[in-house]
């Protein structure tokens, strides 16, 4: 959905079904879709400091408002496969732990009890339950939704960076009020600003930031990076209504988000404190909003006053070359007809080695041996 542009689970799955499991693949057939809808205005931006949490975690602070939230994951799983999947679901199969309320660090219990029952209710046990349909459609027992999510006006979940910012030891993020860019109806040109760089990565491929986030971490473009914040949930999309003078809800979408905390020395100018790396998607994909907030804090390198030096840092290079549609039309373009250009070429070899057969060419080649 996220490559796709276009958040509707059940387009994505029908996508993923109808190109045989082939992600790229599904992704070219959801945006082929997303042409075909109209376009009604522009969402105001979503608040994630809002989000009902699913998960949240932070590997800078033990003990922040609102506590860690485990959440469902497959960070603490055995990799192990398990062949009981092969056979008719079962609430014993799932390979995560069920899909009830969020696991709490600071809870010894953990409302373990209460996913047990949930997950033997479900009519889709041995799902990750970020992945299973969503409470407001068919198939779930009337005792409640899949997912109990934290609602964010029952706990306070204040961001990790809103923490450093009360101290400023952490660059400022102020709102703007100037339009982002929109990579589906403008070209990409260079260079970028920061908005339309995020919406590159977002809807880049995951392998392609994975590497070069990977590449920052082992020195090439390196930023020391702490993984501030990780949260995934529900948030609402609000657009203002013009007639009425205020935003009005249009539905909730799943989203996660990555705050990455890097280190800056400072300047003559600027007093020493930490910067930030962004990244969000849709759905739970913390794997990739990780990658996308390393990638995001090396191309702020020259806005930083930082020397580029490494591929991660290079904004043409890793915005012209993040989009697997493009990618994989170029690529394999290669098994289109090439005849008549491949003719040309065996033709030019063809005379190449005749000119360099003959004897007077040898004997050249005799003499500067020599």
């Amino acid at each position: 959905m996220s490559e796709g542009s276009l958040y509707d689970r059940e387009l994505a799955a029908l996508a993923i079904k109808q190109a045989r499991g082939d992600l790229i693949e599904a992704i070219f057939l959801v945006r082929a879709y997303r042409t075909t809808l109209p376009r009604f205005g522009t969402s105001v931006p979503i608040d994630t400091g809002a989000m009902d949490i699913q998960r949240r975690i932070s590997a800078t602070f033990k003990d922040l408002p609102g506590g860690q939230v485990l959440g469902p994951t497959f960070d603490y799983t055995h990799r192990l496969l398990d062949h009981g999947l092969a056979g008719p679901p079962t609430a014993a199969s799932s390979p995560l732990p069920a899909g009830g309320r969020p696991d709490r660090a600071s809870d010894p219990g953990g409302g373990n009890g209460d996913a047990a029952n949930a997950e033997a209710l479900s009519p889709h046990p041995g799902l990750p339950s970020a992945v299973r349909p969503s409470p407001s459609r068919e198939g779930w027992p009337e005792a409640g939704p899949p997912i109990e999510t934290i609602p964010a006006e029952n706990v306070a979940f204040p961001r990790v960076t809103d923490l450093l910012a009360h101290d400023d030891l952490i660059e400022p993020s102020p709102a703007s009020d100037t339009p982002a860019g929109d990579l589906t109806r403008d070209p990409l040109s260079f260079p970028a600003a920061r908005d339309l760089r995020l919406q590159n990565l977002a809807r880049g491929d995951e392998g392609f930031l994975l590497a070069l986030g990977y590449s920052t971490q082992r020195g090439y473009g390196r930023t020391h990076p702490f993984a501030g914040e990780i949260r995934f949930g529900e948030v609402e999309v609000e657009m203002f209504a013009e007639e009425v003078g205020f935003a009005v809800p249009l539905g909730r979408v799943a989203v996660s988000e990555c705050q990455m905390i890097n280190q800056f020395k400072g300047s003559g100018t600027e007093v020493p404190r930490f910067t930030r790396g962004y990244g969000l998607t849709f759905g739970q994909s913390e794997r990739k909003v990780m990658a996308m907030a390393l990638v995001d804090r090396a191309l702020r390198a020259r806005e930083l006053g930082e020397e580029i030096k490494a591929p991660a840092q290079d904004e043409e290079f890793v915005l012209s070359h993040s989009d697997n549609v493009q990618a994989t039309g170029f690529v394999e373009h290669l098994k289109l007809p090439h005849y008549v250009d491949f003719q040309s070429e065996l033709g030019l070899v063809r005379r190449l080695r005749e000119a360099f057969a003959k004897p007077e060419n040898v004997s050249n080649v005799a003499e500067a041996a020599e």
